[in-house]
């Protein structure tokens, strides 16, 4: 069963975070992973987008995948469909990164007993904005 962490961590979580790598993040201005990411760039956050098929977005390079960044990320924010999650999460568990994201309507058991069997912070199926607009 996947539990997330209470409204109020998730709060704590976000005002300690700086770094954002959102899997899946798509240039095109009509859809969600673009606007959620704007928001939180526009926050003051920084997006690392993480698409091999787009060289950029928001102003910012993108790289093909999760390992492809340089430094440490806070937050991976994962807009891809649930039956993906195991991949991206095995990947997660390769670059040390703070905490597991993924975006509403997206979860998945398997990547979650995986990340938290190997201690990680894991949310799903919660929006990282709307989480960051509750708990300012």
């Amino acid at each position: 069963m996947i539990e997330n962490p209470s409204r109020e961590e998730m709060g704590k979580m976000l005002k300690k975070s700086k770094r954002i790598a959102v899997v899946g993040l798509s240039d095109n201005h009509e859809r969600t992973s673009y606007m959620v990411s704007k928001a939180m760039q526009d926050s003051g956050y920084e997006i690392i987008p993480v698409n091999p098929a787009v060289s950029e977005v928001l102003g910012v390079k993108a790289v093909k995948a999760l390992k492809d960044i340089e430094g440490h990320v806070d937050i991976v924010n994962v807009f891809r469909r649930s039956e993906f999650l195991p991949e991206i999460a095995k990947e997660f568990a390769e670059i040390d990164a703070d905490i597991f994201w993924a975006q509403l309507g997206v979860e998945n058991e398997e990547a979650y007993n995986f990340l938290k069997e190997k201690g990680h912070t894991v949310i799903m199926n919660r929006c990282i904005k709307v989480e960051h607009a509750l708990t300012k």
